[in-house]
């Protein structure tokens, strides 16, 4: 079985700094949460995740079908709860890509694979939030 693990330290008043496999990733919250907004939230790194984890497996997906793209951006929102624990509840995940006509469908074939059977945030947040997603081709 895999295991992942983090150590997570704190800094001052609301940071803390993880350390994964080397890389310090800063976390804080806004001021109003008593933060200084010296790093993004937990909440929000979370989609960053998401982000990643779809947006690397379209990457393979097309790179093994061999299509020519560029300008790939994913943009996620969500909605939290209005009551605690706070979590996500909706979840929207856009796609901005540019290629060729011939190759849209691939692309919607490649976020479909994402979404059902590789992305493992995907999945992970599929147990908490409805999840839609969106495709905008640019040209």
């Amino acid at each position: 079985m895999t295991t992942h693990t983090v150590n997570t330290v704190f800094n001052k008043n609301m940071a803390f700094t993880s350390d994964i496999n080397g890389h310090k990733v800063l976390m804080d919250t806004t001021a109003d949460d008593d933060g200084e907004d010296s790093g993004p939230s937990p909440k929000r790194l979370m989609l960053a995740s998401l982000a990643g984890c779809t947006g690397m497996d379209v990457v393979m997906i097309l790179n093994k079908m061999k299509v020519s793209f560029s300008d790939l951006s994913i943009n996620v929102h969500a909605s939290l709860t209005e009551d605690f624990p706070k979590y996500y509840n909706y979840v929207k995940i856009t796609y901005k890509i540019k290629l060729a006509e011939e190759d849209k469908p691939k692309m919607a074939k490649a976020v479909n694979l994402s979404q059902e059977k590789y992305c493992g945030v995907s999945a992970m947040f599929r147990a908490f939030a409805k999840m839609d997603t969106e495709i905008d081709f640019i040209s």
